[in-house]
């Protein structure tokens, strides 16, 4: 039982900073692609109002554009 002696258990709360520190890190295509994976995780999507991921990805593209204007 000495393997027991190694074992924390988290709150939600450090999990989720972890989480977001880990998150911070990413590039953009690290993010995309976690982003997939957890769209994936989830319950399919049922509803009338257009697919928010889309909307986000402009957004990030448009801000990105704003960041780094093409000379």
């Amino acid at each position: 039982m000495s393997h027991l002696k190694s074992i924390a258990f988290e709150s939600e709360e450090v999990h989720l900073q972890k989480l977001r520190e880990r998150l911070l890190l990413m590039t953009d295509e690290e993010l995309i692609n976690f982003g997939k994976l957890v769209r994936g995780l989830s319950q399919p999507r049922v509803g009338v109002t257009p697919d928010p991921w889309k909307a986000q990805l402009e957004e990030a593209r448009a801000a990105r554009r704003r960041r780094h204007p093409k000379s």
